[in-house]
């Protein structure tokens, strides 16, 4: 059975069938697919980095954009502009960090997401960057793509995700 969880056009994760002890996850924000290069997850590691950003959108955690006047969009690119760069400095290292997003293991790292919280609402700026994804998604590269959610909606869906992981711990077994 099929779960689907929130709104693509800003953020939803749908639960599908278990393959051995791999589990089918599909996510997306902004009308776009992100787990379109491994929607396979190990259910118990991925359900911990779930439930751990849950808990800390609950405590009130996540911080609103850095830059006075830029765009989410434009903010992720200047946190982007020396990532992994030999020029990149600890302190630039540090705030890309604190914005940081999506850190789910391997079914997530096929994107570069960001988190930027402004009281009860949530702006997600995402951006596709291996290279394989980029051939065959031309219309990707280089794009930054935003998904605004209000907090507590975005927790709920992250609550849900975990109970439907919960209900179905491992594969049925003969």
């Amino acid at each position: 059975m099929t779960v689907l969880l929130g709104d693509k056009n800003r953020f939803a994760a749908e639960v599908g069938a278990w393959d051995n002890a791999l589990r089918r996850v599909d996510l997306w924000a902004a009308g776009k697919w992100l787990t379109c290069d491994d929607n396979s997850v190990f259910v118990g590691q991925f359900r911990q980095d779930v439930l751990d950003t849950a808990a800390w959108m609950r405590s009130g955690q996540g911080s609103p954009l850095p830059f006075d006047g830029l765009s989410p969009q434009a903010t992720h690119r200047r946190l982007m502009r020396r990532a992994g760069a030999d020029d990149e400095t600890e302190a630039d290292f540090a705030l890309r960090s604190q914005f940081r997003f999506l850190n789910w293991g391997p079914t997530t790292d096929n994107v570069t997401a960001h988190l930027f919280r402004d009281a009860n609402r949530l702006a997600l700026t995402l951006q596709f960057w291996r290279e394989e994804h980029l051939i065959k998604h031309p219309e990707h590269a280089g794009e930054v793509f935003v998904a605004e959610i209000p907090t507590m909606e975005f927790v709920g869906i992250l609550e849900g995700l975990v109970a439907v992981l919960d209900d179905g711990q491992s594969p049925a077994g003969p």
